[in-house]
């Protein structure tokens, strides 16, 4: 078996296991689904952090790990208690929560600044920041979208159904880029990348949304919206991991599957894409009560 072989049979397993992992979370309950994305908060902040000091900046990472463990619980805190009762009051408490807390967080930052002996204090305060708003935040509101496509209700369906539309937009534009891939979209930053590839994940993803809405019983017009959102956000999500990771001169943020990378890796898309989701949801909710 050759080397290019072996590599892709370690990642086609590392992938079934992530999969079965993430879908068995998923389905399991509320608590284990929560327990799965408290994991990436801790494992994709802490990759962060490393990437940024491997472009010699010194983050606290201790106060923002905190900080982003902090932000998910209280949103997830929020969420189990109020459960189905009021999407729109929950939400609306997690946000002000989020806010509240990420208040704290930037005197608290400056003020343990003080005491270092940094040359790049600003860099280290923003990029302590920027780990919490990167990572922890989009967590945060990602388990408020199942409720906004279920009627105020947890399914565990709707959510598998929003990772099932990240990963067949994956899997679809790295097909389509591989077979008919020619003009390059950003080659600076990922030069594998291809615009054919990225119409036919896009494509992929909004035919997957639609058949999800059309399963799930819901509107297939909300679902096709949402799944072109998230395709094409999802994308800017890998580009911009990548081009944190070409900034710090790594192939992977880190190494938690054999062939897969980092937390950062396997999760990019879904970090960027799920403000941008949570949004599209609330304003159609909110549309929808006036």
């Amino acid at each position: 078996m050759t080397d290019k072989m072996k590599d892709l049979l370690t990642r086609t397993l590392s992938g079934i296991v992530l999969a079965t992992l993430v879908v068995g979370a998923t389905l399991w309950s509320k608590w284990s689904f929560g327990a799965l994305m408290f994991l990436v908060v801790i494992g994709g902040t802490t990759e962060f952090y490393r990437v940024c000091r491997r472009c010699g900046i010194e983050p606290m990472a201790g106060i923002g790990t905190v900080s982003a463990a902090g932000v998910f619980l209280l949103s997830f805190g929020i969420f189990m208690h109020f459960g189905g009762t009021a999407v729109q009051l929950s939400t609306g408490a997690t946000v002000l929560g989020i806010v509240l807390f990420l208040l704290l967080l930037v005197p608290t930052a400056f003020v343990c600044e003080l005491w270092r002996k940094s040359a790049t204090p600003i860099a280290n305060i923003a990029t302590t920041f920027m780990g919490v708003l990167y990572v922890a935040l989009p967590v945060a509101l990602l388990i408020y979208v199942p409720m906004f496509l279920s009627s105020g209700e947890w399914n565990p369906w709707a959510m598998l159904c929003y990772i099932l539309i990240i990963w067949m937009n994956d899997i679809f534009a790295y097909l389509v880029g591989v077979c008919f891939g020619k003009h390059r979209m950003c080659s600076r930053i990922s030069p594998k990348k291809s615009w054919e590839g990225f119409f036919g994940g896009v494509t992929a993803a909004v035919l997957t949304g639609i058949a999800c809405g059309y399963f799930m019983g819901g509107n297939i017009v909300v679902w096709g919206g949402l799944a072109l959102i998230v395709s094409v956000t999802g994308v800017a999500g890998d580009f911009a991991e990548s081009l944190f990771k070409r900034s710090a001169g790594i192939k992977d943020s880190g190494a938690i599957l054999p062939g897969h990378g980092g937390f950062l890796d396997r999760f990019d898309a879904l970090l960027l894409s799920a403000p941008y989701a949570f949004v599209y949801l609330l304003i159609l909710d909110l549309y929808s009560h006036l």
